[in-house]
């Protein structure tokens, strides 16, 4: 009897989880499928030589919608520096009220400040406009974040993550400004000064990158600020594209001849490539729900 009554308590248990099972499937396909879910889960699956093809058509898409919706080109400039500020913002945020900085980049700070130094000595010599002010309040921000990291909160500073060698971007970008640069009625240092910043500003970024990529744990507040620096780059692309575009090429030989105007544009397009890895982990964050970011390894 006490067998018996074993057996049909089993066979009651299997019953109700074999019930249990198809009435969770059947609410899983009666409830409706979030959009934006059904599709990163549909781009998950495709092969990665599909995943190349549609962020290209993606990009392509924006910049078309770009030149569609916004009419005037300078817009996107503005946008770009707006996006940049509320990066900064940010920042600022992070290093004010949480007293930490950890996951920041000292490294890639001070290339900031050296090519916004270059390019606002540039811009006082060559082409002073309201550019000047917004270059000159962002390195004095960019000073303010180095003492902070430098002084204040240097015990949470990552030194032994933030190991990117400063030599490889200030060297190369130093040779290749003495041989390519704008051809233009500029005294010859600032036209080589002017080179130097293009190229620096392309590049500054890789040590918070190389931070990044150590500690595979990205905190909020720096996630966001990188992800804005990400937008950023990709909004001065699509001006310098669109004004290419608008104007058929005549841009491009306006700024000088040779190698310089084509470098330019190349330029803006490199610092938006090496920010596109970030943004794609970021936004795939972002979508599953993941207040902090991981990284895999070989992102950056």
């Amino acid at each position: 009897m006490f067998i018996d009554r074993k057996l049909n308590q089993n066979m009651d248990m299997e019953t109700l989880t074999s019930r249990s099972s198809v009435l969770r499937e059947r609410i899983m396909r009666s409830t409706p499928k979030k959009p934006i879910k059904t599709v990163t889960t549909w781009v998950k699956r495709q092969p990665p030589k599909a995943k190349v093809f549609l962020a290209v058509a993606a990009v392509l898409t924006t910049l078309v919608f770009l030149r569609l919706v916004v009419h005037d080109h300078d817009k996107l400039f503005v946008a770009a520096e707006a996006v940049h500020a509320i990066g900064i913002s940010l920042l600022i945020y992070k290093l004010t009220q949480e007293k930490t900085c950890a996951g920041l980049s000292l490294k890639s700070q001070e290339l900031t400040a050296i090519f916004l130094a270059v390019r606002l000595y540039c811009s006082f010599v060559m082409e002073y406009d309201i550019h000047t002010l917004l270059d000159l309040a962002t390195l004095v921000t960019t000073g303010w974040v180095i003492y902070m990291i430098r002084f204040n909160l240097n015990s949470s500073y990552m030194d032994d993550k933030d190991t990117f060698g400063l030599y490889y971007t200030v060297i190369p970008c130093a040779l290749l400004s003495l041989a390519i640069h704008p051809l233009t009625r500029h005294h010859t240092f600032n036209r080589i000064c002017w080179a130097f910043c293009v190229y620096m500003e392309a590049v500054s970024v890789l040590p918070q990158l190389h931070l990044m990529q150590n500690i595979k744990i990205v905190e909020p507040f720096t996630a966001h600020y990188v992800f804005a620096l990400g937008v950023a780059r990709f909004l001065s692309s699509a001006y310098w594209i669109l004004q290419v575009v608008d104007t058929q090429g005549r841009l491009i030989t306006a700024s000088g001849h040779g190698l310089w105007p084509s470098l330019v544009l190349l330029s803006e397009l490199v610092q938006t490539f090496i920010m596109a890895d970030f943004c794609y982990y970021y936004i795939k964050s972002r979508l599953g729900g993941h207040v902090v970011l991981r990284l895999p390894s070989g992102v950056v």
